[in-house]
């Protein structure tokens, strides 16, 4: 463990937190801002969504359907005992730097999405992208491309399905006295049905399942808050205090309190990491800044509501300095709010949050091995190793799961900050064509010979 913590204290106390931070502000000022002066645009295409003629084309699945994917690998530990862990180990200032993360990755998330429509390319299922294919096409590096694919294999496949059942394990043996091995059986063999049925089952189940699951934990932190709703000022002067605190900076815990919010922020948001633009490539759409748009949505969708819902639960408890961490003090908060019933429904959210970022998370794993080769047996291997992974995690500390998967995160966001960066003037192109379509009163359509240096390079337009 000491070498694993110190190669996480490197990655993120010297690198990580700059560079994700300061590509969402070089993103957030060359594209004017788009994360805040779209959110109308956001939010109607997500309700035209389903409805527009290129929905569901060429074997495609829907822009919704697309958005709920990701949205599935967005929403889940990370949201409900990863904030926790922020909040245990930050202090309750780390729920601002989630904020701050979200606002500004939220334009990162806009630009590696709309890269992966840009440079998809057709599978036998749907469509197909994500870095490692905008690297490769763009950029022109295969080994570049083929880091990346590994890396994002590994975590997601493997070291975040670990960490999400290793949460599923805790909740139901808190809740329950359900052995987390006999958990972690169980949940790798579900994995295994559902992930032999490809993106179209997977997109199928996550946009019912989501959706609901979110209104419903919503709804409960809501209460939560209404309840407390005279001691809800302290608990936003509480956040904002210990987030630039004189206490803080005197004991050195300003840094662990920023550290904490930008790492359990990304591992909840993803934005800027690579990961989501795998699912936004799957999606049918007319014009790669349509996907774009609904991808930063699912950011703040993640981040402002559901981690801040986790958040408020927490802190109008007053009990996020017991000692307690993860799953275990997101359900003792509510146990002290609501009752035991609220940790039974904490747990059963987990189990629904956590399998469908499970599956979410596989095929970002699939569809990267597919990149670096095409193989019926690789795939099979795959799908078996990631279902042992969800039973080691069910049964692993939460600090070894959580650090390895910190590492393989850290080490992933920092080759696709590198490749946004570099092909960030494309999305600059493709904003204004958009807009200017729009302006014009149409419904955008994108067409290869726009951007025509990289017109070979685009085939799905």
């Amino acid at each position: 463990m000491l070498v694993i913590d110190a190669i996480n204290d490197f990655l993120w106390t010297y690198l990580l937190v700059a560079l994700l931070l300061g590509a969402g502000l070089y993103f957030t000022i060359r594209l004017r801002g788009v994360q805040f002066r779209m959110i109308g645009e956001m939010f109607r295409l997500l309700l035209s969504s389903g409805k527009s003629p290129d929905s569901g084309r060429d074997g495609g699945i829907s822009s919704f359907q697309a958005f709920a994917v990701s949205l599935a690998s967005r929403v889940g530990t990370g949201n409900i005992a990863g904030v926790a862990i922020a909040i245990a180990l930050g202090g309750p200032g780390a729920v601002f730097w989630m904020w701050v993360v979200a606002l500004l990755g939220a334009a990162n998330a806009f630009v590696e999405s709309t890269l992966a429509q840009l440079f998809k390319e057709k599978s036998r299922e749907s469509f197909r992208g994500g870095p490692a294919y905008y690297i490769q096409k763009g950029i022109g590096k295969r080994w570049f491309a083929v880091t990346f694919a590994v890396l994002i294999t590994v975590t997601f496949a493997l070291a975040f399905n670990s960490v999400q059942s290793n949460t599923i394990a805790i909740a139901l043996n808190n809740s329950f006295g359900i052995d987390r091995l006999w958990v972690g059986i169980v949940t790798a063999l579900l994995t295994l049905v559902v992930i032999w049925g490809g993106i179209q089952r997977i997109a199928r189940l996550n946009q019912v399942v989501v959706p609901v699951m979110a209104i419903l934990y919503l709804l409960l932190a809501l209460y939560v808050i209404a309840v407390r709703i005279t001691y809800f000022p302290h608990v936003m002067a509480l956040i904002v205090e210990n987030a630039f605190g004189f206490e803080q900076v005197v004991s050195g815990g300003l840094g662990m309190t920023i550290i904490m919010g930008v790492k359990r922020g990304l591992f909840s948001n993803e934005a800027g990491e690579g990961s989501t633009p795998n699912a936004a490539a799957t999606a049918s759409v007319s014009h790669p800044v349509k996907q774009g748009l609904l991808q930063t949505l699912g950011v703040y969708t993640d981040t402002l509501l559901v981690c801040s819902a986790t958040a408020f639960i927490i802190l109008c408890s007053g009990m996020f300095d017991t000692g307690l961490t993860g799953i275990e003090l997101t359900q003792a908060a509510l146990e002290d709010e609501v009752g035991m019933v609220a940790t039974m429904f904490v747990a059963l959210a987990i189990v629904f949050f956590g399998f469908t970022s499970i599956i979410a998370n596989y095929y970002y794993g699939e569809t990267n091995l597919a990149f670096i080769h095409e193989s019926k047996a690789w795939r099979t291997a795959l799908r078996l190793f990631a279902s042992l992974m969800v039973l080691i995690g069910s049964v692993a500390s939460l600090q070894l799961v959580w650090a390895l998967a910190d590492i393989t995160m850290g080490l992933m966001t920092l080759c696709n900050l590198v490749a946004i960066v570099i092909l960030g003037r494309y999305v600059s192109v493709l904003l204004n064509d958009y807009l200017s379509q729009r302006a014009r009163g149409l419904d955008p359509v994108y067409s290869r010979h726009t951007i025509a240096e990289i017109a070979d390079k685009t085939e799905c337009w």
